[in-house]
């Protein structure tokens, strides 16, 4: 999970996903930037998931790197300024095909300089796509 500085959408989305996977799946979240590296995710975002019975309080900001796309095989964008930024470090192909918007089409709004409202609008649109990817992930390694 990427957005910009990994303080606000993208700590949300690693906890959402997280509560909605088993511990066997690996989800970690990062920023574009690194202005916010070892720091824990916005006392709001905290309050958010908190409010929502998922914990994001251990979380601390990292940056993304070329090396996630060795260690990851799928990496969700916030918007379309993070899917250019985290496109523009992949070697080839194969490392651009793991990456994509989380929303497909649509971007999850930067709810940093607006209110509680904002993020519960963010936890909202996170939760109904992790619960897609969490059922995309699980069906994929059914015995069925």
């Amino acid at each position: 999970m990427v957005c910009l500085g990994n303080i606000c959408r993208s700590p949300l989305a690693e906890g959402i996903l997280k509560s909605k996977l088993p511990d066997t799946y690996i989800v970690e979240s990062a920023g574009t930037i690194n202005m916010h590296e070892g720091k824990s995710p916005d006392y709001r975002s905290i309050q958010t998931g908190k409010n929502n019975n998922v914990d994001i309080s251990k979380q601390k900001s990292r940056h993304f790197s070329a090396k996630d796309f060795e260690e990851f095989d799928r990496i969700y964008c916030m918007d379309r300024n993070n899917l250019k930024d985290v496109l523009s470090l992949a070697n080839d192909l194969q490392q651009r095909k793991k990456v994509s918007l989380l929303l497909d089409d649509e971007e999850v709004p930067d709810p940093y300089w607006g209110e509680q409202k904002d993020f519960d609008h963010v936890f909202q649109m996170l939760d109904s796509a992790c619960e897609k990817i969490a059922a995309d992930l699980q069906t994929q390694i059914s015995p069925n």
